[in-house]
């Protein structure tokens, strides 16, 4: 039954990101609520997820929705921007929910509060761990007496944040206590939950460095409650992943495994105590051989939804404004909480920001930049340049223990994607060697280290001044699928029609190129592209030639193996980056550097498997059966609904580049193989 217009409820949200698919999702199913507009700054992705869902309006601020005139926010972003997005919707006469946690200090909670009560509005806060079905499941049974009276509460959470993908640092960067408030809030409001009000805490964190943006990763807490004691355990490096939630009671315990959606209850049997502890343990068994795989079933199958307690918030939430009730939980809620996390965050927060203003000490000039400097090109490229005697400026992510004790060497710290940390890289160096670029990774990976790397670089070539900039490409941008296998490769032969077919390695590098070349042409960038061919030498050996994939501790070779390989040996690409460097800006700005010898890739593999043995095993597959398990995999990718590593296009891709004429590189550059495949090939595999 449709709910008449003057009972239904507009609803408005705030923030475009992973959180708003569940609120959309939830909030859809309620036959009284229109979602009247979705507001986000990059409006691209607020439009794909209205586009998605059906919503009408997207905007970029808040107040370009007005006219919509919607009676509830919910407010889905960042918690930076919580309070003063709250604020102006309760100024437009919206209730208001918020993800946790509700603001990051006690002031904004606390004005937040002051301004719902002032306007008589709802302000909720979605403690959505609490609507979780099996944790609710296990709070019933605490209300119900079935382990006694709880003493004590233990929750152990792995976790992985999506890559920084790009531009300004984010909280997730800059603040050190981001991981704690983000995840550390649902476990203070869970202990509280079973052990009343938190009245102690203590917080402990370690950075053991595996993410260079996350920088404290390890967390402990405990809680001293009304009703006994809370750990609380967060860790953003353990694996296999786990999210549990342990209940002690005084004639029994709960086991809350919210991965699995289990909850298993162990209580004191009557009989010897060995006996008891094998029965819960036999029965537990039990269950879970039939309720884990019912599980499973039920989330392929659409009944158990993901995120389902952000998804019950949403609702609850919208009830409790249609029927002008207290939300489930409100700011007064979270601001208890609120009040325990802000001088627990104190002193992260202070050492992540002085950690990463250290990262701006002036600098004196130095002769070259190198990007990508821990990788092994950009290494060598570090090495040739101390040769000769040049003073080195780095750009990594780690610090580099072979850089630290060369005074000839200058280390910044930090990523590509950052423009602040570029720009102040760039200062002061007359010439930059751009061969950082993500290898690895999904999406965001590619778009921060490739696409916002190589923006940043260019913007601080054109604001420094910088008299040259040599941009390392890829092969991966030329036409692979369509090419004619008896054409001359050629700087000007067709690109890659089709990148978003090809992958996100071969989207941002192709972009990034444009990039650059669009500099060229707009601003004088005085740039050179390099292309190389595959790069191998001594230290690549197990990295998988042209053609062959690898895949569960395999080489997946694919076709017969004679194809050519467009090889090229790391010292001869450095000798091309140098080329490029010092020789006179030529009128053409792209050139491929590839060796012409012809090496099969079965003759590579052959070397390889002498050298490496037992290490590299490899399969060689027909390209027949790899297109047919390429159709397959783009069939199951259609019925998740998921991106998939492995299509027909991808296949067909798959086939090496051949039949290359270098001409302008040797020309342009002065630019030819010095080693060569032939001696390269020996010193890399004997």
């Amino acid at each position: 039954m449709t709910v008449p217009a003057s009972t239904r409820l507009r609803v408005a949200l705030v923030g475009a990101g992973y959180v708003a698919t569940h609120h959309l999702a939830a909030l859809k199913q309620l036959d009284f609520v229109d979602v009247v507009g979705i507001c986000d700054p990059q409006l691209p992705a607020a439009q794909a997820l209205a586009d998605r869902f059906g919503v009408k309006r997207v905007a970029a601020r808040l107040d370009d929705l007005a006219d919509l005139q919607p009676q509830a926010v919910y407010v889905l972003t960042p918690p930076a921007f919580h309070a003063a997005i709250a604020l102006q919707a309760m100024e437009m006469g919206c209730h208001v929910l918020v993800e946790k946690p509700m603001a990051d200090t006690v002031a904004d909670c606390e004005s937040m509060i002051a301004a719902a009560r002032t306007r008589k509005l709802q302000l909720g806060v979605n403690h959505s761990d609490l609507f979780d079905p099996v944790v609710m499941q296990a709070l019933q049974a605490v209300r119900d007496g079935r382990i006694g009276d709880v003493v004590s509460v233990e929750i152990v959470r792995n976790s992985e944040y999506p890559p920084y993908a790009g531009g300004p640092l984010p909280g997730s960067v800059t603040q050190g206590s981001y991981p704690f408030r983000d995840l550390g809030v649902h476990g203070l409001y869970t202990i509280e939950a079973f052990l009343g009000p938190v009245r102690d805490l203590r917080v402990d964190y370690q950075a053991r460095g595996t993410d260079p943006n996350l920088h404290f990763d390890e967390w402990q807490a405990h809680a001293q409650a009304r009703d006994g004691v809370g750990r609380l355990l967060l860790s953003w490096n353990a694996r296999p992943m786990e999210n549990r939630v342990f209940v002690r009671g005084t004639r029994g315990t709960i086991e809350v495994d919210r991965f699995l959606q289990t909850c298993r209850i162990h209580r004191v049997l009557p009989g010897p105590k060995f006996i008891g502890i094998v029965a819960n343990a036999f029965f537990s068994a039990v269950k879970d051989v039939f309720r884990v795989p019912w599980n499973v079933a039920r989330f392929a199958t659409g009944m158990l939804k993901p995120s389902p307690g952000i998804r019950r918030g949403a609702i609850e939430f919208a009830k409790a404004v249609r029927d002008n009730a207290s939300p489930p939980f409100t700011g007064e809620d979270a601001l208890r909480i609120a009040r325990l996390l802000e001088p627990a965050c104190a002193a992260p927060d202070a050492e992540r920001i002085a950690l990463l203003e250290s990262r701006y000490v002036d600098l004196p000039p130095a002769d070259a930049l190198v990007t990508g400097a821990a990788g092994f090109l950009g290494r060598r490229v570090v090495a040739r340049l101390r040769e000769q005697g040049k003073t080195v400026r780095v750009l990594v992510r780690r610090p580099v223990a072979a850089y630290a004790d060369d005074a000839g060497i200058q280390t910044v710290v930090g990523d590509l994607g950052d423009p602040r940390i570029v720009r102040h890289a760039v200062k002061g160096v007359p010439l930059v060697y751009h061969v950082g670029a993500a290898m690895r990774g999904g999406p965001r990976d590619f778009e921060a280290g490739t696409v916002w790397g190589t923006r940043n670089m260019i913007e601080a070539c054109v604001a420094e001044s910088t008299a040259r900039l040599v941009y390392v490409s890829s092969m991966s941008v030329f036409d692979h699928a369509g090419r004619d296998p008896g054409a001359v490769m050629t700087e000007s032969s067709p690109l890659e029609p089709h990148p978003e077919w090809r992958g996100a390695y071969t989207q941002t590098k192709l972009s990034a190129e444009r990039m650059v070349l669009d500099a060229v042409a707009k601003h004088g960038l005085p740039a050179v592209i390099v292309r190389p061919g595959q790069i191998f030498g001594p230290g690549a050996e197990k990295v998988t030639p042209n053609g062959v994939i690898g895949l569960a501790g395999r080489w997946v070779a694919v076709g017969d193996g004679a194809q050519v390989l467009p090889l090229v040996y790391v010292d001869d690409v450095v000798d091309a980056l140098l080329c490029a460097a010092e020789a006179p800006l030529p009128a053409q700005r792209v050139f491929n550097v590839v060796d012409t010898s012809r090496i099969t890739q079965q003759d590579y593999l052959a070397r390889c498997r002498r050298k490496l043995g037992d290490e590299i095993k490899v399969v060689r597959v027909p390209r027949w059966m790899f297109m047919l398990l390429g159709f397959g995999v783009e069939q199951l990718g259609k019925v998740l609904r998921r991106d998939v590593p492995l299509t027909r296009y991808r296949v067909r891709s798959l086939r090496p580049l051949a039949n290359f004429d270098t001409t302008a590189a040797r020309a342009d550059l002065g630019w030819t193989p010095r080693t060569g495949v032939e001696k390269g090939l020996d010193a890399t595999f004997g």
